[in-house]
């Protein structure tokens, strides 16, 4: 098991923690101590998360949260710090990917890729901003909030302009937000991963085209979630006090 940084007596809250990348770090952030608000969409989807936690011992809860409504986001804030109390880390994690070439993405298409990675991000973290500040943060310096951005964020990932753009806006909204919020004791950095196996990509870098990517890498393999979990969770912990605006490109040497 990775030695993880010590979340013990901190409240984590994860969007998109239904799938992906989100299931993954409530696995960590529960091991690494953290009581964990899960939040998603579709409760349903957050069962057995939930209760995979509680079965090892740690304490976790489901939340509705629609990024894309920003009373949504409040009222999962609310049932999270009912539940946890005040959540003082916080993982945007939810985001979409619509591939298609610039002419011919649709322009639904593209709005909703915005809505989600972009605006949803933002919703998020100004919510979890209010809340930490009320929680104290000013004082205590302990807020913490992690974006997920991607190499995407400043390489062209082909055929994926509006993810592209998005994940570029996540960088500097994150940069952007850590000064602003420099002196209300709220850290904010992005994390930039690479190509990673998830249940949305595991077909195609299965295919012919993504073993050809995949053996043009340096390490000829693909990351997997698990991989971002040291990083990530030592982001929300006590131990990255003078660590804000930060942005770290974790990809296991892909864009060499």
């Amino acid at each position: 098991m990775a030695n993880f940084p010590d979340l013990s007596g901190r409240a984590v809250l994860i969007t998109g923690a239904s799938s992906g990348l989100g299931i993954e770090f409530a696995r960590a952030a529960a091991a690494a101590g953290a009581s964990v608000a899960l939040a998603a969409r579709r409760l349903d989807r957050l069962a057995a998360l939930k209760a995979e936690i509680a079965a090892a011992g740690g304490k976790a809860v489901a939340v509705e949260m629609d990024v894309e409504d920003e009373a949504s986001v409040s009222r999962g804030f609310d049932a999270a710090q009912a539940a946890l109390g005040p959540i003082m880390s916080v993982i945007a994690n939810a985001g979409m990917n619509q591939p298609a070439s610039a002419l011919g993405i649709a322009i639904e298409g593209f709005d909703h890729v915005v809505s989600v990675n972009l605006r949803g991000v933002f919703i998020t973290a100004r919510e979890a901003a209010k809340r930490m500040i009320a929680a104290g943060s000013p004082g205590s310096g302990a807020g913490r909030i992690l974006f997920i951005g991607s190499v995407g964020s400043h390489r062209v990932l082909d055929k994926l302009v509006a993810y592209n753009t998005t994940k570029a806006g996540v960088l500097m909204m994150g940069k952007a937000l850590a000064k602003e919020w420099a002196l209300k004791g709220i850290n904010v950095n992005t994390i930039c991963p690479g190509w990673i196996k998830t249940e949305l990509n595991t077909d195609w870098l299965e295919s012919p085209a993504g073993e050809a990517l995949i053996a043009s890498f340096p390490r000829k393999r693909v990351m997997v979630p698990a991989d971002l979990a040291d990083m990530a969770l030592f982001l929300l912990s006590d131990a990255a006090r003078t660590i804000t605006g930060g942005s770290f490109e974790l990809d296991d040497g892909q864009s060499l």
